[in-house]
């Protein structure tokens, strides 16, 4: 956090971290990645299975996960700077693949509402997993624009932050172009997240932001997992306060 000056206004810096784990074969490299990041506010992870989820990792606690699913979604939180004011799983619109494998419409997101305790500032954080490339982009972002709408629910009025694996390699600008329209802003990584196959790469996982400043995105090594984790840096201002903000 950095602060300033003529009447005191404050930037808070939010730090998450995104993982797709491949169905649990990178869940063995989560207490090193936190360890090595001593100030990652939140991990959202992806491909999961719910029995390997351990209650901490590291300096975070888990806030809550699917459970209709093979694999789960989950998100973890810093326990210490932040309260954890409700968290839960959601349902999203069904893809070809869902009807074909899975009788039961999937869980594919998760949202944490979470609320500073030194400052009283609020964040809907949410991690995701979209269907996959078997479906139209088309149902994708219904499925984002869903997303957003079932966050918001968790609190109206908190700036709302989406991480997760997006599976939407291609025509990001249409993509920015409609989120922008709906209030969001659309960062990808700096570097491509998705390059275990020669014809499919590309920026799979990325944020989505609404009321918060999405600073950076970047690309972390990649381990176990055909995904990239990345690493999402995002800031707010205290409201009504103030003078002259200095990074």
């Amino acid at each position: 956090m950095s602060a300033t000056c003529a009447g005191y206004r404050a930037v808070v810096t939010f730090r998450v971290m995104s993982y797709n784990l491949l169905h649990s074969r990178a869940v063995g490299e989560l207490a090193g990645l936190v360890a090595n990041e001593p100030e990652l506010d939140a991990l959202c992870v992806q491909e999961v299975h719910a029995h390997a989820l351990p209650e901490r990792i590291g300096h975070l606690t888990l806030a809550e996960h699917t459970r209709r699913n093979e694999l789960a979604i989950a998100i973890y939180y810093r326990r210490e700077r932040f309260e954890c004011v409700a968290a839960k799983s959601f349902s999203l619109k069904r893809s070809v693949h869902d009807m074909m494998f899975d009788e039961r419409t999937p869980e594919r997101l998760v949202g944490a509402w979470l609320r500073e305790r030194d400052t009283g500032l609020e964040l809907v954080l949410g991690s995701i997993h979209a269907s996959p490339l078997t479906s139209r982009n088309a149902l994708r972002r219904k499925q984002i624009s869903a997303a957003h709408e079932l966050l918001s629910s968790l609190a109206a009025d908190a700036p709302v932050l989406l991480v997760g694996d997006f599976n939407y390699p291609l025509f990001h600008n249409r993509l920015g172009e409609r989120l922008g329209r709906e209030g969001y802003d659309l960062v990808l990584s700096d570097k491509r997240t998705y390059q275990a196959l020669k014809l499919v790469r590309g920026h799979f996982d990325f944020v989505t932001g609404r009321d918060i400043d999405i600073v950076a995105v970047e690309t972390q090594r990649r381990g176990r997992s055909d995904h990239h984790p990345i690493l999402v840096t995002a800031q707010r201002r205290e409201d009504g306060a103030l003078g002259t903000v200095t990074p």
